[in-house]
């Protein structure tokens, strides 16, 4: 059993609903479904009930993310904003008071964090802290009866991940992931070709995601392993699950893979390479690195390809496609469209558009390339409890 304070919080929370317009239906929320690895959306959400309030959020980890992107996009969302703070350094709490209006009973640290089930104004939870943290962060929002919102990667393993789905049925709250970019218009649209068969049968993909630097500091959470640094955490989770949503598909088995490792005790993989393979035996590429800049994710098919270059920087992705069709223009800002499908899921009880399953179906696949990495043989990605 995970920690929950039910009885109380989910009458109180039943009882708010009629007040709130905020729906929360056991069997539409529940954040784990479907069991297989979903297929993802293309449709807008849906708009929420007419007298629906805007959705509170807290922040738990006031890192280079939160301040640079989620906290900024919160200022531009439609349907949540920014209402608490949960943080492990105080040192922080008054910059982000002062500059977001943050009330002192809306600020949490991790020692108190269970304290927030008693908060109405606080509806969802969004984890924003190192990989390895990820799975007794989730678990403890879930049990504080808040929906919980939870940055990518999900979590070191599957077994984690699925802790993280497990806690979140059990406390009947949503769980969503931040894969930004499928939220993000010209991204979507390429998911539609692939959807349409626009350009026929898929024959082959690859999926590269870079950045150029000097590899990682030891005594920083990047660079070590057990925290879920390295390039294949950092970076490769994009083109994992580019691939997914790029084909539509979900891979059988990694048929080889490589990693450059840095040679101390703990050290990351600078860059990584793996094949996978699909059920119906098509091949696709995937490369990621911390010290080398590429990013793209490339789809061929029968009859033409299609493409996002660049696929995932915050800044905007664009594409085209093999007969000059344009997949954009860029899109500013695509944590605030993610955080308002996000939102309107909640309002209207229904599934977000990357549950925890995909979450952990890609982390599945993520400890396969290790697995196959470090055996040098091929690897069949399992992702059931």
């Amino acid at each position: 059993m995970y920690p929950t304070k039910a009885s109380r919080r989910r009458f109180l929370r039943q009882s708010a609903v009629a007040a709130t317009g905020v729906l929360l239906t056991p069997g539409l929320i529940a954040c784990g479904q479907p069991k297989s690895p979903p297929a993802t959306s293309t449709a807008p959400a849906a708009p929420p009930p007419d007298n629906a309030r805007k959705i509170g959020v807290a922040l738990l980890g006031l890192g280079g993310y939160s301040k640079g992107q989620l906290a900024p996009a919160l200022q531009l969302t439609q349907h949540c904003e920014l209402r608490g703070i949960v943080t492990g350094s105080p040192d922080k709490i008054p910059e982000w008071q002062d500059k977001y209006g943050i009330k002192d009973e809306n600020v949490y640290s991790y020692d108190t964090m269970e304290e927030i089930a008693d908060n109405d104004a606080i509806d969802v939870i969004y984890i924003v802290t190192p990989t390895a943290t990820h799975r007794d962060f989730a678990v403890r929002a879930a049990g504080s009866g808040k929906h919980v919102w939870c940055e990518k990667p999900m979590a070191m393993t599957p077994e984690q991940c699925q802790e993280i789905i497990d806690a979140c049925n059990e406390n009947g709250v949503q769980l969503a992931i931040g894969y930004r970019v499928m939220h993000e218009p010209n991204t979507r649209k390429l998911i539609q070709l692939t959807k349409d068969k626009a350009y026929g049968a898929l024959t082959a993909a690859h999926a590269y995601a870079g950045y150029g630097g000097s590899p990682p500091a030891a005594d920083y959470w990047r660079g070590q392993r057990d925290m879920g640094g390295g390039a294949l955490y950092d970076m490769g989770v994009y083109t994992v699950n580019g691939l997914r949503y790029g084909t539509q598909l979900s891979p059988a088995a990694v048929v080889k893979a490589t990693q450059q490792r840095q040679e101390r005790p703990n050290g990351v993989d600078l860059t990584t390479t793996y094949t996978l393979r699909y059920p119906e035996g098509m091949l696709a590429e995937g490369k990621t690195s911390v010290v080398e800049t590429y990013n793209e994710l490339h789809i061929e098919a029968e009859d033409g390809w299609y493409e996002m270059e660049p696929m995932q920087p915050y800044q905007g992705v664009k594409g085209k496609t093999s007969d000059g069709k344009v997949l954009g223009p860029p899109v500013p800002n695509q944590q605030s469209l993610q955080m308002d499908d996000d939102a309107l899921a909640i309002l209207n009880g229904t599934q977000t558009i990357a549950p925890g399953s995909m979450g952990k179906a890609d982390i599945a696949v993520i400890r396969a390339i290790i697995e196959s990495a470090e055996t040098g043989e091929e690897v069949e990605i399992v992702t059931s409890k």
